[in-house]
């Protein structure tokens, strides 16, 4: 049996309560405001002040309930333990369970508001902020065209992200994700609404807590998750990898 630490966005509470009940392992849980996703640099600061209260010789890992965020994680350091992410661009891919279908999703889909009853519940006064739709597709398309740059140069890059450029115009698509291991309260009937009034398609997809199960019981494969060694940082790559590990010179 290991001990970790969980730092983790407030908007996993639930999933990361239960799947930590159930983990072979002694899992403390600490929960950061949703609210500071609107200033990354201000999120980043907020989770190394977290992150350097946590006591040498206490814990035998540091988790993250986190992704790329907006590159909120990037630069983020602990001298003394191992932390460990998932390899996800935001939590929609921690909702769906794989980055790999949050991308077939998102390249199919990239005018999308998504839903959860566990944002919802955590949101603002109005509809935007209960979703996740602006500000993690907004980041999605940077790192896209970083991709495309890499791979294309940056004139093709910048031709094919002008065919992609329709995203921008208009959003389409409401879909709601529920978690499939847990009863959560439903707030389908509000989005399917919310969706009507804005001439949306609505769509609900299954969730699923393999990756925040694997995250809590210690199963971190290289494809799915990033062990940043003590005194490593967290860097984004811009390939199908997300981020790797970098050490502090």
């Amino acid at each position: 049996m290991m001990r970790f630490k969980l730092i983790s966005c407030e908007v996993l509470a639930r999933q990361a309560y239960y799947v930590a009940a159930f983990s072979p392992h002694v899992v403390d849980i600490e929960l950061v405001d949703k609210g500071l996703h609107r200033e990354p640099d201000v999120l980043r600061a907020h989770l190394q002040e977290r992150i350097d209260a946590i006591p040498k010789g206490q814990y035998d890992a540091l988790l993250l309930g986190y992704g790329l965020c907006s590159n909120t994680t990037v630069g983020l350091i602990c001298p003394h333990l191992k932390m460990v992410l998932p390899r996800a661009h935001d939590c929609i891919t921690l909702y769906l369970g794989s980055a790999r279908r949050y991308g077939e999703e998102f390249r199919a889909n990239p005018g999308t508001y998504w839903y959860t009853p566990d944002y919802m519940e955590r949101g603002g006064s109005s509809n935007d902020q209960i979703s996740l739709g602006v500000t993690s597709d907004d980041h999605r398309m940077d790192e896209v065209y970083q991709e495309y740059v890499a791979k294309y140069g940056k004139d093709n890059a910048d031709y094919l992200m002008e065919v992609m450029g329709a995203w921008k115009k208009h959003y389409n698509r409401a879909a709601y994700i529920e978690t499939q291991e847990i009863r959560l309260p439903d707030y389908r009937d509000e989005v399917r609404t919310l969706a009507q009034r804005r001439g949306w398609n609505f769509q609900q997809l299954a969730g699923s807590l393999i990756l925040i199960r694997d995250l809590l019981e210690g199963r971190w494969d290289e494809e799915r998750f990033l062990i940043v060694p003590p005194g490593h940082t967290i860097t984004p790559t811009y390939d199908d990898r997300i981020v790797t590990a970098c050490p502090i010179i």
